[in-house]
């Protein structure tokens, strides 16, 4: 079984590595990247999945962002992703632990809504993520509709529309 631990406790050339490995060389490329650009992950919601040899078999990491709406309003968000498991670890059962993690550190009545970019199939049956709020939201990039997903304990507060940025918290 794995054991997780905090994220910023590993050292961030190994985090790099099994992203590489999980999504390839160019993943920097990808919506997501776009979307959380000049962010920080959020330590307290992002995490690592040891082996039973204690190497770094996966990691999940979180990450403040908004969706602006159409009145230039921006409603704060957490971005679950990256869920990386390197490839000879998938279907171990990694993935999932590291999402309950995330997951449950999100308890309580003023929890934010959560998004990614990922398999509906998947994520809307094991952890509540759908695509039914999404439809007129947009990214900074290509994406399909269809794997923009949100998780919240309340959907009416959920936007009609608007686009998906990173969230720049004033200093």
């Amino acid at each position: 079984m794995a054991n997780i631990i905090p994220l910023d406790g590993v050292d961030a050339e190994l985090v790099e590595e099994l992203l590489d490995a999980a999504f390839g060389a160019d993943r920097h490329k990808r919506t997501a990247y776009r979307i959380r650009e000049g962010q920080e992950f959020l330590p307290p919601l992002s995490f690592a999945a040891l082996d039973e040899d204690n190497m770094l078999a996966g990691t999940i990491q979180a990450w403040p962002v908004a969706l602006t709406d159409e009145n230039g309003r921006r409603h704060p968000m957490v971005m679950i992703g990256p869920v990386a498991v390197l490839p000879d670890k998938q279907n171990d059962g990694y993935g999932k632990a590291l999402m309950l993690a995330t997951l449950g550190g999100m308890q309580g009545d003023a929890v934010l809504p959560q998004v990614m970019i990922g398999a509906p199939e998947y994520y809307e049956r094991f952890f509540d993520f759908t695509a039914a709020h999404t439809g007129g939201w947009r990214c900074p990039g290509p994406y399909e509709q269809e794997r923009l997903l949100v998780r919240s304990a309340n959907p009416a507060v959920l936007p009609e529309a608007g686009m998906l940025g990173p969230w720049d918290v004033p200093k």
